[in-house]
């Protein structure tokens, strides 16, 4: 009688576990180096502080007029804007006069690009008014009486400040900015499709996590802040080029994925602990690491390159060359990981766990090895989509993925739990839906329209648009 030779490709034997001993010493080795890591980002957080020198906040109370841009620190803070006029062209030669604490008095004015900004030494109320003497001609605020403003400004942080131009003297801010206007709806639709692009390379790992292990993971938000803190360490405080930054950020935030399944889920999977006991840990993992974000980086929002963006109209559209860019490479990105998941063989096999892992481990796939990788690759989309968010919002801080966690969890649900395609299409739509329902509602409380399309979504189709109906009891 010949040997049976098992069921399954020959390939998908290589997905077999290491020997216990080896796995022992790579532990000791990522736990030495996220010792070391630890360490590396209080100097490179800390050293900075302890060598600022007071001068700048015990100088003199005036500082001269001034084009130049404001790079924030410790001992100082920025007040800072883009005017544009009615046209959306740069309105250069404006100035703008800042009065604060202790007498402080100086003027900026605006450059080329359409660029103020302000230098303050303290903390506190500054008023912040546009001389209209210096506006293009023909150019005028649209409220005359918004020309001076108050604006609460703080050290080691930036408080912007946008004046609306018009062609036509006597328009009012709240009517331009509550009108609808088809170049308005062009603008905020661009910008969802910018949104939607980068909370889809965070959702897509989400998904991927929850197809292949059924956890619903409430510390996924922290991976993006940790690429845009990381970003900011390597590319601010230790001046690396903000490409090899991006780089060195993504394969830490993936090692931190893997050392995450390493040391906590596989043996707690092992241990058959329940899903809801599973996710009350990605819980208080979650508040654990916003938490150390604050110790390390502090609560002010920090920003990866200090110099204003340069913005670019392209099409009808003003974005910052930062959008443009992120954009483009989070295009790029996605296309490669769904290239990788329906082409190459641990694609497959990523997609067969999701499927259903008992029928896959009983095909000769290492369900374990497979779910471990997942884990790596949605910690390194999800820094990847960190460093780009902090790019494109100028500014990071310890709960900027607490903030988008509502959005990806109604990314996901919207296209189906479990489907990396459905992930891309749900972040998409809530992307776009999200930034147009700006034109009518003020703020940041747009982000409260993911809530309602979660509630929709569940009431009417709770397997989302990809997900597959099924039988309960």
């Amino acid at each position: 009688m010949g040997s049976t030779t098992p069921a399954g490709p020959v390939l998908l034997r290589r997905f077999r576990p290491g020997a216990p001993g080896r796995r022992r010493l790579v532990l000791v080795v990522v736990l030495v180096a996220a010792f070391l890591a630890t360490f590396l980002i209080d100097w490179a957080v800390t050293i900075p502080a302890q060598g600022a020198t007071p001068a700048a906040t015990a100088s003199a109370s005036s500082a001269p007029s001034s084009n130049q841009p404001c790079t924030v620190s410790t001992s100082n803070g920025c007040i800072q804007g883009t005017i544009l006029d009615s046209k959306r062209e740069p309105a250069a030669g404006v100035d703008v006069d800042v009065a604060g604490p202790a007498g402080f008095a100086a003027t900026s004015t605006t450059s080329a690009q359409g660029r103020w900004a302000v230098s303050v030494p303290a903390a506190g109320q500054y008023s912040v008014t546009v001389d209209q003497d210096t506006l293009p001609k023909g150019q005028f605020l649209t409220n005359a009486a918004d020309a001076k403003r108050t604006v609460q400004a703080n050290l080691n942080a930036n408080a912007g400040q946008i004046f609306q131009l018009s062609d036509q003297q006597g328009a009012t801010t709240s009517d331009a900015g509550t009108s609808v206007t088809a170049a308005r709806a062009w603008q905020q639709f661009v910008s969802g499709i910018r949104l939607g692009l980068l909370i889809a390379l965070a959702s897509i790992g989400l998904s991927l996590i929850y197809g292949t292990t059924g956890l619903s993971s409430f510390s996924h938000g922290e991976q993006v802040t940790l690429g845009g803190l990381l970003a900011y360490t390597f590319a601010n405080q230790l001046h690396m080029n903000i490409w090899v930054a991006g780089v060195i950020v993504v394969i830490i935030c993936a090692a931190s994925g893997y050392l995450q399944d390493m040391v906590i889920w596989s043996p707690l999977r092992r241990r058959r602990i329940s899903l809801t006991q599973l996710m009350i840990v990605t819980i208080g993992l979650s508040i654990a690491a916003q938490y150390a974000f604050q110790y390390f980086f502090g609560a002010s929002t920090v920003r990866i390159q200090q110099s204003n963006p340069q913005t670019v109209t392209f099409a009808g559209v003003t974005l910052t060359v930062q959008s443009y860019v992120a954009m483009g490479i989070a295009l790029v990105v996605l296309i490669l990981t769904g290239l990788f998941l329906a082409k190459t063989r641990f694609g497959r096999a990523t997609r067969a766990v999701s499927d259903n892992p008992a029928l896959a481990s009983a095909s000769g796939i290492d369900v374990d090895r497979v779910i471990r990788f997942v884990w790596t690759l949605a910690a390194g989309l999800a820094g990847l989509s960190g460093v780009m968010l902090g790019l494109v919002l100028n500014g990071v801080n310890w709960q900027t993925g607490l903030q988008l966690l509502l959005l990806m969890f109604a990314a996901v649900t919207l296209g189906g739990l479990g489907t990396a395609y459905g992930a891309l299409v749900g972040s998409m739509i809530i992307g776009v839906v999200v930034e147009l329902t700006n034109l009518v509602l003020p703020g940041d409380f747009k982000y409260a329209t993911a809530l309602v399309i979660l509630i929709l979504i569940l009431l009417f189709r709770p397997q989302g648009i990809f997900g597959r109906a099924e039988r309960i009891g």
